[in-house]
């Protein structure tokens, strides 16, 4: 899918990243889990190691989803001024709900992203090499 042409780039890695679709072969094997991405697609064995969203799927579901919120609670207490508690039955489950449902299709679209336009933090290829030469090494079972 590298060969995806720069004015789809946005489209195929929202619609691949946000449905948890293999970024090879299109199948729905991103995820192993809610949040977990899985070690190689089960159909096309694409390695995951190189993806490593870190923390922005948290980062961005803050940007996105907590501060627009954080907003709607600011409102809601001027314009109505209710008790407290009823913020604790909208605001809040609001808040949380909206930032938790965004992380796996925000990770997904991160993953997506780093494929595609083949991610790597500056100067670390060898650093990458070697571990993930060290992890085979550990996983694969001596020969007797």
């Amino acid at each position: 899918m590298s060969q995806v042409a720069p004015e789809d780039k946005f489209r195929w890695i929202v619609d691949t990243g946000w449905k948890g679709l293999c970024v090879r072969c299109g199948e729905k094997t991103m995820f192993d889990g809610w949040l977990k991405i899985a070690k190689k697609c089960p159909s096309c064995d694409l390695d995951y190691r190189f993806a490593s969203p870190d923390d922005g799927p948290a980062f961005f579901s803050l940007c996105f989803v907590a501060f627009p919120l954080t907003f709607f609670g600011v409102w809601f207490q001027v314009a109505f001024d209710p008790p407290f508690w009823v913020h604790l039955f909208t605001t809040i489950p609001l808040m949380v709900g909206g930032c938790v449902l965004a992380l796996r299709p925000i990770k997904g679209w991160l993953v997506a992203s780093q494929y595609l336009n083949n991610a790597q933090e500056a100067g670390t290829a060898k650093l990458w090499a070697k571990l993930h030469a060290e992890a085979d090494a550990r996983d694969t079972p001596p020969n007797d």
